[in-house]
């Protein structure tokens, strides 16, 4: 398991588009490999979650501590140069909430150039002075080794400090580490209470975790599917794709005693909407069999296609679309395009 970067990195998007209006031309963009895609899954153990990192446009004036009220006013209104000037001097004279605030200013490339080795050097003098949003940062920068020494032992000891500190990214990815470090029942115990702290403090990652544990009976927790229904909700009203494609497949196949093929549609839909492949596919499988919605030979195909396009291929759904018309086909294409 590699952990995610610190949030310095940012993911960069590409989408497909559909070359020409013969479904052949968009064959060449996707893998040659067929892909069975089922309704019915299971949900992966917690430990195959890869460590994750707050949200680039995440301001949150507990993660620095006790600040200046103007440099971080200058820095919610957005003026960086302003926050970095006023709360130099204070972080130079050893502020830990200044300290902490440069430090995400070079981390994010706020107002300058991204300078990921600064930031570093900011959030490890935080984080000797028990910032816990500066912990849990260093702690990441330490586990990727790109722009301080790697140490993974010391990241161990600031994700726990920062968890404990109340951090509730620091205790989803203590979770993760210590099942990756230490794979034992005894591991995933300990996990546990820590991804279930996170989830009970809004974490949608770790509420769709805790669902997890709950669906795979992990860490001494019983299976119990209502309990892993609830968790999923919960990280599926965050928007949480993931959990909205396993929350909608639950709630047309019935699975955590609770049978809404028109509400599971609706969760399918919201994930598809959001670019979960997917749920793109179910959601097609679903027009098609006329499943929490009326039945709809163009919107299944126009579904299913722009879940091929991003390289998903389902037999089944291709033997749908190999017995469409040429003037079904076409419709199902140009309404794929506007899905877009």
């Amino acid at each position: 398991m590699r952990p995610a970067r610190c949030q310095i990195a940012l993911l960069a998007v590409a989408a497909l588009v559909l070359a020409g209006p013969a479904l052949a031309a968009d064959n060449d963009a996707v893998e040659q490999a067929v892909i069975d895609e089922p309704l019915v899954d299971r949900l992966e153990p917690p430990n195959k979650t890869p460590l994750k990192s707050p949200t680039i446009d995440a301001v949150d004036p507990d993660r620095f501590g006790t600040l200046p009220d103007a440099a971080y006013g200058a820095f919610q209104r957005g003026y960086y140069i302003t926050a970095h000037n006023l709360a130099l001097p204070r972080a130079e004279s050893g502020d830990p909430a200044a300290q902490t605030l440069i430090a995400e200013i070079h981390a994010r490339g706020l107002g300058m150039p991204r300078n990921a080795r600064k930031a570093a050097e900011w959030y490890e003098k935080a984080a000797r002075q028990g910032v816990p949003e500066a912990q849990f940062q260093y702690a990441l920068m330490l586990i990727d080794g790109d722009f301080t020494a790697k140490d993974t032992d010391r990241a161990f000891e600031l994700m726990q400090t920062a968890a404990e500190g109340g951090n509730r990214l620091a205790q989803f990815n203590l979770a993760q580490m210590i099942v990756d470090r230490q794979p034992s029942f005894a591991a995933e115990k300990r996990a546990v209470t820590y991804y279930e702290r996170a989830a009970k403090a809004g974490l949608a990652d770790a509420q769709y975790a805790m669902a997890q544990v709950y669906a795979n009976g992990f860490g001494g927790k019983q299976v119990d599917e209502r309990e892993a229904e609830r968790w999923l909700k919960r990280a599926a009203t965050q928007n949480f794709d993931t959990a909205q494609l396993d929350l909608g497949t639950w709630l047309v196949e019935g699975r955590g005693g609770t049978r809404d093929p028109k509400t599971g549609f609706g969760w399918l839909k919201r994930a598809a909407d959001g670019g979960n492949v997917a749920a793109q596919n179910r959601l097609a499988k679903l027009y098609r069999a006329g499943v929490g919605t009326d039945a709809n030979t163009t919107e299944a195909a126009a579904w299913y296609i722009s879940a091929r396009r991003a390289g998903l291929i389902d037999r089944e759904m291709e033997g749908f679309l190999a017995g469409l018309t040429p003037e079904e086909m076409k419709e199902a294409i140009q309404r794929a395009n506007r899905l877009r």
